[in-house]
């Protein structure tokens, strides 16, 4: 009787074969490669249960930022930086928004030059129930331990400070 083959791990053999070409990089090109692969896995499983409330990720992570914040509102560019993306990204997520009437955008009565976006209730209702639902997935890493997500984040803080992200 023959055993069954193994599923090759994809990472696991360009591992293999970095070790044997460039060694000293072998390490950094598997962790980089995890990392990334993780990423698509990750985002696939948020964006589906996003997906019955018509959000993206970058959308759900703007409703949400609004929600927290006390009056509801922010300046478009605080949303950015607190969203680390760029202004037309946050432009463009804010107006889907918008159209969709979760959102409104007014200029700042301080500063007409700053734009403000306010959740607005059915905003807020929205933002509710998709947390719910990325609750019930458990953010994509079902059977992860509090544990094991904690060293996650302290393993990829420490890539973010090498990176100059956040300080150290």
């Amino acid at each position: 009787m023959t055993e069954p083959v193994k599923p090759l791990d994809p990472i696991a053999e360009a591992h293999r074969q970095w070790s044997a070409r460039w060694p000293e990089h072998a390490d950094r090109m598997a962790a980089v490669t995890s990392v990334m692969r993780a990423q698509q896995l990750l985002l696939s499983v948020i964006e589906a249960a996003l997906k019955p409330y018509g959000l993206t990720f970058a959308a759900y992570e703007a409703l949400r930022l609004l929600a927290f914040a006390r009056t509801g509102t922010l300046p478009m560019g605080k949303i950015g930086t607190r969203l680390m993306v760029h202004p037309a990204s946050v432009t463009n997520v804010i107006g889907r928004l918008e159209r969709r009437g979760l959102v409104e955008r007014r200029p700042s009565p301080d500063d007409r030059r700053v734009v403000l976006a306010t959740i607005t209730p059915a905003g807020r209702e929205l933002a509710e129930e998709s947390t719910a639902a990325l609750h019930e997935a458990d953010f994509g890493l079902p059977g992860l331990g509090s544990e094991d997500a904690a060293a996650i984040t302290a393993a990829l803080h420490a890539v973010r400070v090498s990176a100059g992200d956040v300080p150290g």
